[in-house]
């Protein structure tokens, strides 16, 4: 695969820590116009359900994504090709003896839905999520990710990926 093919989801954990730490809007503005950028080619995108967690901030964060990114930017994740995806995700956490609270929340949070878009559209998806094989109290993305066969990486590599480095 070259660099060209790739294309991105992102996790809003991605934005939220960046936001608040080490691609603060202050520090690293490049970090922010990269995303743009991004979308621009057509190679970054989110999901609504991430824009629907990350308006929960009500902060800078959820006020560049309102006056920065087009709308376009979030894909609509409630299509049937991504449900059809995130069903046989749901039934897999159902049988994977996760604590019923992980099951609740896997049910009704942006993860399941972000790596279903992803599977849905063969995209990367980013996400600072760790793969971790005895989780039960939660639904690690990497671990649904490599079950599911979808590809995913760090921002740190997608930034690599997509050839952009802050000078």
């Amino acid at each position: 695969m070259t660099d060209e093919e790739h294309v991105f989801l992102i996790d809003a954990n991605v934005l939220i820590t960046a936001h608040r730490s080490y691609y603060a809007f202050d520090i690293c503005p490049g970090f922010w116009e990269a995303v743009k950028s991004g979308h621009a080619e057509g190679r970054i995108f989110s999901i609504q359900h991430i824009k629907v967690e990350l308006e929960k901030g009500k902060d800078a964060l959820t006020d560049w994504i309102n006056k920065e990114l087009p709308q376009e930017f979030f894909i609509n994740d409630s299509s049937a090709a991504i449900a059809k995806e995130f069903g046989p995700m749901m039934e897999w956490v159902k049988a994977g003896n996760f604590h019923p609270s992980a099951m609740a929340k896997f049910a009704t949070d942006a993860d399941g839905w972000l790596v279903a878009a992803a599977k849905q559209t063969g995209h990367y998806l980013v996400t600072h999520e760790t793969r971790k094989p005895e989780a039960k109290a939660s639904v690690p993305m990497p671990n649904l990710c490599d079950e599911f066969g979808v590809r995913y990486c760090n921002s740190f590599d997608m930034l690599r990926f997509l050839g952009r480095s802050f000078a």
